[in-house]
């Protein structure tokens, strides 16, 4: 029988114990140890059962609970069940490049010559050489145009040409995913802008005006590598075709209202950053071809170089906002240092599942990326507990890890424990793992995964952004984990 519960009488239960006392003349000393107020809290808890029945998700749950420091398991429900970690996945691909690339590594963008400096000539070609930076944007591209006049070039002789091979190319990160969504982008050594092309509309009359740009803080470059054309349909709101080496987009008429403005994947990220160089480049003086694309090593003379911040920032801004592109892009920089350049994204992911295995003690748990935005990558709540212990809440990752306001109504103000996790969220998916620092100070590592993966499954590609029901779902989910790390940080922590 389930027993049912209610936020009123745990809360009458936590305040118990310091009540008035009803009677006069009572015993100065009570005949019996005086109950605690955690004491009557601890008892008035509703069962996991309750929680799970009260929150009325569907779909499976997998969680464990254990002390972060001694690895003592503490409360489990379906450890070993394999669920997709969505974004949790994150937080092994931050701890796999801290460990393999360090947190000072710097990702280095060069503008390579492959001759001497004559006349203000580049006597020869000139190479923007990608070097894996994740945060490489239109600003810094800007400010390398800026630093290549100053060394008095205002020309090239021969061409010009763009390099991503650090990384092997990557059309897109989950085939599964409608083609316009801008967390799905391509992968490359040379990423700008985390792949994006900036779309705007604006009402003109009874037609849009439309720009394609590479935009920053204070820069518009337009670019051609993309491009856009209105058409009267309702749906479907977008379509793609790659045209000869351009992403050539429709958008539906119906759609636009007004005017506004989104982010569209680039699928050709190596030709992106090379045109929007070059229209920086004519800004100052320097006047370079077109781009094209170089395969194998840049040789040559290094005349500029563009420094990212270290691995360490690079990675809390990946773990607080939660951008796949800087996900793949640091999992197979990891890959390429330890073990050699992967053919391709599942192949890094398999190496970043061998070194969890090897490093963090994990058995069964198997990425297919390093972003988490594909369902077929798996995990089981022990085996990212033991990953979290393995770690350590004074290790690197910690502390990197996004702090969560508690949320839970089974106590005051969420409770006073603190929290340092990783969120996740796909359609139907929703996962949330890391730290606890319970009110006595201790510390909980945790995971919990949710997935109704018979309704993830039932959604047609084209309705994959919004689907009826996802949202109300994830809601859902986010209120059993609080509930749940309510529960252990008055039953483990006080």
């Amino acid at each position: 029988m389930t027993m049912t519960f209610s936020r009123r009488a745990f809360l009458v239960g936590l305040g118990a114990g310091v009540s008035t006392p009803a009677w006069s003349n009572a015993p100065a000393t009570s005949l019996f140890p005086e109950p605690k107020p955690w004491d009557y809290a601890k008892k008035s808890l509703p069962s996991v059962d309750a929680l799970v029945s009260a929150t009325a998700l569907g779909g499976k749950i997998g969680f464990m609970v254990a002390d972060a420091r001694t690895g003592e398991v503490l409360e489990v429900r379906n450890p070993v069940l394999p669920l997709p970690p969505a974004s949790v996945a994150k937080a092994v691909t931050a701890a796999y490049a801290l460990d393999t690339l360090g947190a000072n590594h710097v990702f280095q963008t060069r503008l390579v010559a492959t001759g001497p400096v004559q006349g203000g000539l580049v006597q020869g070609d000139l190479i923007l050489r990608g070097g894996a930076d994740p945060t490489l944007d239109t600003d810094a591209l800007a400010q390398m145009a800026k630093d290549l006049h100053a060394q008095g070039v205002k020309g090239i002789t021969g061409r010009f040409y763009v390099n991503g091979t650090y990384l092997p190319y990557q059309r897109v990160i989950d085939s599964g995913q409608p083609d316009h969504l801008g967390y799905n982008p391509s992968i490359s050594g040379l990423n700008l802008n985390f792949n994006r092309v900036h779309f705007e509309w604006k009402r003109d009359g009874q037609s849009w005006n439309v720009a394609m740009d590479a935009r920053s803080e204070t820069l518009r470059p337009a670019v051609k590598v993309a491009r856009m054309q209105v058409v009267d349909r309702k749906s479907p709101i977008f379509t793609y075709q790659d045209a000869a080496g351009v992403d050539s987009w429709t958008v539906a008429q119906a759609a636009l209202g007004k005017g506004g403005s989104r982010w569209l994947p680039v699928r050709r990220p190596d030709i992106y950053a090379g045109e929007v160089f070059q229209v920086l480049a004519r800004g100052q003086g320097v006047k370079l071809p077109r781009p094209e694309m170089q395969s194998g090593e840049a040789a040559g003379m290094t005349l500029v170089t563009h420094s990212s911040v270290p691995t360490s920032d690079i990675v809390q801004g990946m773990l607080k906002y939660s951008t796949n592109l800087t996900a793949e892009v640091v999992g197979l920089a990891a890959s390429v240092k330890s073990r050699g350049a992967p053919r391709d994204l599942d192949g890094s992911a398999a190496m970043m599942s061998d070194w969890a295995h090897e490093v963090l003690g994990t058995n069964r748990l198997r990425f297919v990326d390093h972003s988490g935005l594909s369902d077929q990558s798996i995990v089981t709540a022990r085996d990212m507990v033991k990953a979290l212990i393995s770690l350590g809440p004074d290790g690197a990752l910690a502390p990197l890890l996004k702090n969560i306001p508690p949320k839970s109504e089974l106590l005051p103000n969420g409770g006073n424990h603190v929290i340092r996790a990783k969120t996740g969220t796909l359609n139907f998916v929703s996962t949330l793992a890391g730290y606890v620092t319970a009110p006595n100070g201790r510390e909980l590592a945790f995971a919990i995964f949710t997935g109704d993966l018979e309704r993830r499954a039932a959604i047609q590609r084209a309705a994959r952004e919004r689907p009826k029901g996802a949202r109300v779902w994830s809601r859902r989910s986010r209120r059993l984990q609080h509930d749940l790390i309510a529960r252990w940080s008055v039953l483990f922590g006080t």
